[in-house]
């Protein structure tokens, strides 16, 4: 692992080649015990489970490139204001972002609530607006680090 700072000393680019299961959370643990939250995680590869669990951890912003099938996350996580007090999510809002925690797309999602995916994505612009955030991922770690989900 190579470590970058920059010269603020609460910034810091953390370089990896690879995430497997489970480091991602401990990577965050560590971060957080050291006080750099605001922290950049680079991996070659991770699965996007553990990019959310950095996120949900506190890390700013966890990007992975996968190899060979050119896939890439990105999930930058705006902070939100502390006396910001954002809106309850109803019932079926929760419903929607558990499932996008799971990894379901849009269509997937509406089929297993019996909504269209145009209902979907309309659920997910009105999550996003109450939490701030709208990519998906950075949406998953928000509503962790509240405990939503």
């Amino acid at each position: 692992m190579r470590r970058a700072s920059t010269p603020q000393a609460d910034t810091m680019c953390i370089v990896v080649p690879q995430i497997v299961a489970g480091e991602g959370g401990v990577i965050a643990r560590n971060l957080g015990r050291r006080g750099q939250h605001a922290a950049l995680v680079l991996a070659h590869r991770s699965e996007a489970r553990e990019l959310v669990a950095l996120l949900a951890g506190g890390v700013r912003g966890a990007v992975a490139i996968e190899q060979g099938k050119g896939i890439t996350f990105t999930a930058p996580v705006p902070r939100p204001a502390p006396h910001a007090e954002a809106p309850p999510l109803t019932a079926r809002e929760l419903s929607v972002l558990s499932l996008v925690a799971e990894g379901q797309s849009n269509r997937a999602i509406g089929e297993s609530l019996g909504l269209s995916a145009l209902t979907v994505k309309s659920h997910l612009a009105r999550i996003a607006r109450k939490l701030g955030t709208g990519d998906r991922a950075a949406l998953v770690a928000v509503a962790l680090r509240r405990g939503l989900i």
